[in-house]
């Protein structure tokens, strides 16, 4: 059948499913070398807020989730020491959002995680599809 051939070989369904894959893979590796658990859409957050103070509603606009699961991940993420949540300087209603220490610790061991998964993959494919891979998703596709 087409639609069987279309959706388990092209390309949106080969790159979703590895895209599954390797979300699979980080998260297993983060949990057998850590008892915190970080749900992919919190590391997606500590990711947009590494290196700054933001506020919330910044960093609402610059993911691709709902303002209601911004503030419930914060939320999380405060919680379990990850993020510190303050009174803006410049606005009563705004708060500002910044990794604590705990919460910057645990981007950098996860982005040594995700250089671990490349080494892997470049052993795997070759370093030079890798280089080829990571080329192509980098361009400019006209989406």
């Amino acid at each position: 059948m087409l639609i069987n051939h279309l959706n388990s070989s092209g390309l949106v369904s080969l790159m979703s499913e590895k895209h599954r894959q390797l979300r699979d893979t980080i998260e297993k590796m983060w949990e057998e070398q850590s008892d915190i658990k970080i749900s992919y859409t919190e590391w997606y957050i500590m990711y947009k807020i590494y290196g700054h103070k933001t506020t919330i509603s910044e960093v609402t606009r610059n993911v691709t989730i709902t303002r209601q699961a911004t503030h419930k991940n914060i939320k999380s993420l405060k919680e379990k020491g990850l993020v510190e949540v303050t009174n803006s300087e410049h606005s009563k209603r705004d708060k500002c959002v910044s990794l604590t220490t705990l919460g910057e610790h645990c981007c950098i061991k996860n982005e040594e995680l995700r250089l671990k998964f490349e080494e892997k993959v470049a052993q795997t494919i070759g370093q030079e599809k890798l280089n080829v891979l990571k080329d192509i998703l980098q361009m400019d596709w006209g989406i």
